[in-house]
C-alpha cells in the first residue's frame, strides 16, 4: 500500500478537519476543498503550504473525492466519525473519540495539520462556498497553474 495519499493518511487529514469542526458536520464537497486548502494554504492566503505547488494540483481534486469516500469509511468503523443524514444531505462529523483521537497523534507532521485544519475551518470556510471554490480551484489551476489568487472572498 503506498501510504501517500491513501486512504489511512486522507483520513487522518479528514479527522483533524472534522475534529476542528465538532460537533459541527461538514459534507463531501466540504471536506475536499478544506483537504486541498490545508494542504496548499499559502495560495490562499494562509499559514505555508505543506505540499508544493504542482501545475496540474487541480486535478487533486477529482481524485481526492474517491479517497476521501474510503478514509470516512475507515473513520467511521474505527468509531472516530459517523455520519449524519440531514436535510442538506449526508454530513460526516467526529464522535467525540475524534477530537481525543487526534490529540494522542503527536507526530510534527500532525501538528502542522491541526495548525492549518483551524485556520481552514475559522478563518477560511466561513466565507466560502465549497461548490464555487471547487469550481475555481479546478479552472484557476488549468487556467494558469502559476496563478495564486484565492477562492473565496
Amino acid at each position: 500500500m503506498n501510504p501517500l495519499n491513501s486512504p489511512l493518511e486522507v483520513g487522518v487529514r479528514a479527522l483533524v478537519l472534522l475534529a476542528e469542526s465538532h460537533p459541527e458536520p461538514l459534507d463531501l464537497a466540504q471536506l475536499v476543498v478544506l483537504d486541498h486548502v490545508l494542504l496548499h494554504s499559502g495560495e490562499f492566503d494562509g499559514p505555508p503550504s505543506l505540499h508544493p505547488d504542482l501545475p496540474a494540483r487541480g486535478g487533486e481534486i477529482g481524485m481526492k473525492r474517491t479517497v476521501l469516500e474510503q478514509a470516512l469509511l475507515v473513520l467511521i468503523r474505527a468509531g472516530l466519525a459517523g455520519v449524519q443524514d440531514r436535510n442538506e444531505g449526508l454530513m460526516y462529523a467526529a464522535t467525540d473519540r475524534g477530537p481525543v483521537f487526534v490529540d494522542v497523534l503527536e507526530a510534527p507532521y500532525v501538528e502542522s495539520l491541526r495548525e492549518r485544519a483551524e485556520w481552514v475551518i475559522h478563518h477560511y470556510f466561513p466565507t466560502v462556498d465549497a461548490r464555487v471554490a471547487t469550481r475555481e480551484i479546478v479552472n484557476s489551476s488549468f487556467a494558469d497553474p502559476t496563478r495564486t489568487e484565492t477562492a473565496h472572498g
